[in-house]
């Protein structure tokens, strides 16, 4: 997952039809098919107001629609692992990714476990390990830090049931070796669902192949986070359309890294 020869670029596969009463889930898991081989590819999903903001005091959910979490849940459906950061955990009340019978057959056909994994980037491990998350998820929930941790928090992540990775020194986890840790699990559909810091450490790495952006007809005006934050790239990355599907005014688009 670096920036060094072109990822493999995922399938258009064919749009819901516009006509349609309700966009199927197979519809749905068709278009945003992961692309096929045996490399690890790094997808994002995100929301966004029209005034670009990426969340409403703090939570994603006041930009959303019926549709945007129909989507939102295809994409887990899909997904090996969704890696998420700690602020996002904690704000957004993050519980184990269930299995769902529609996406049974689909993942039992590509050799995926019932649900997808939950991967949790955290360099100080200030995360409740008394939530579900970690005490009753359906796999293991992965703790992704640093070698220089503090012990005691990753004792009592491993007391709680999660696995602890790292992938990084000090307490930085760097976002190409934490990717590479999960694709050395097997887990190469990888899916990130932020929040902005997370997220804009993976596009200054360069690791972010596709970014699935919600545009939400909704205006916030304030100072809440853009998608993506932290400190700027030198060369702004480049990105093409894949794909766009409207829906009650909301643009639910896919871009692929140029």
């Amino acid at each position: 997952m670096t920036a060094g020869p072109a990822a493999p670029t995922a399938p258009a596969g064919p749009a819901p039809g516009a006509g349609d009463g309700d966009w199927s889930l197979d519809a749905l898991a068709d278009a945003y098919a992961y692309p096929e081989g045996d490399g690890p590819w790094l997808r994002a999903n995100m929301v966004s107001s029209l005034d670009g903001a990426g969340q409403h005091e703090g939570r994603s959910q006041p930009l959303s629609s019926d549709t945007d979490m129909r989507i939102f849940g295809t994409l887990r459906g899909l997904a090996d692992v969704i890696v998420v950061g700690a602020e996002t955990v904690r704000l957004e009340g993050y519980r184990p990714a269930r299995a769902r019978e529609a996406f049974a057959e689909r993942r039992a056909a590509a050799g995926q476990g019932p649900a997808p994994v939950i991967a949790v980037v955290t360099g100080s491990l200030d995360l409740d390990f008394s939530l579900p998350l970690f005490t009753a998820p359906l796999v293991p929930t992965l703790v992704l830090t640093g070698s220089g941790a503090p012990a005691e928090r990753v004792r009592a992540a491993r007391e709680a049931g999660a696995e602890v990775l790292f992938a990084g020194d000090g307490a930085r986890v760097d976002p190409a070796r934490a990717l590479a840790a999960l694709t050395e699990r097997g887990l190469r559909r990888q899916l990130t669902e932020g929040g902005p810091r997370l997220l804009g450490q993976f596009v200054a790495a360069g690791v972010l192949d596709e970014l699935c952006l919600t545009i939400s007809p909704t205006m916030t005006a304030g100072d809440a986070q853009r998608i993506a934050g932290g400190p700027p790239v030198a060369v702004p990355t480049r990105f093409q359309v894949a794909s766009v599907l409207e829906r009650d005014g909301f643009l639910f688009t896919r871009y692929l890294r140029s």
